[in-house]
């Protein structure tokens, strides 16, 4: 439950570190950054919940029961919005920012939080495939809004 709940901070906590960062240092690059970041984040967040209310796709729990999740996650399975909203908030960050020491945190902090939707119960491996899919894309979509300096 800790990883899964750690997806807000990262979407949001991010974004906005770096944003409050490039207004304290007077960083236009930074401040673009971070509006890559958010953007990316955001529209991989419409995405799932589109596909999410296109599919209704039923959680483990409910289509089998002798799946006990942890906890009962509302909505429907597919995909999964926590895998979509990270790895695109992973993504964004590597591309904005390419050194090992970004990269590296950034994607074992999505991979863990995509694992932790599968150990609780809530979400299909291909639920989370996908939000790989949704997230990644996501970035490299919105890749003109990235700052090349």
């Amino acid at each position: 439950m800790f990883l899964s709940r750690t997806y807000r901070y990262g979407d949001i906590g991010v974004p906005a570190g770096l944003f409050i960062a490039g207004a304290i240092d007077n960083d236009k690059g930074m401040r673009e950054n971070s509006l890559f970041v958010a953007s990316s984040t955001a529209l991989a967040y419409g995405v799932t919940e589109l596909l999410k209310f296109t599919v209704k796709r039923r959680r483990p729990f409910v289509a089998n029961a002798n799946i006990i999740p942890v906890y009962r996650a509302s909505s429907y399975s597919f995909p999964s919005g926590h895998t979509s909203t990270t790895f695109s908030t992973a993504t964004a960050l590597s591309m904005a920012y390419p050194k090992w020491y970004v990269i590296i945190p950034s994607y074992l902090w999505a991979g863990s939080v995509s694992y932790s939707r599968m150990y609780l119960g809530v979400h299909y491996p291909s639920d989370v495939a996908a939000g790989i899919l949704i997230g990644s894309g996501s970035a490299a979509s919105l890749m003109f809004l990235r700052n090349n300096k």
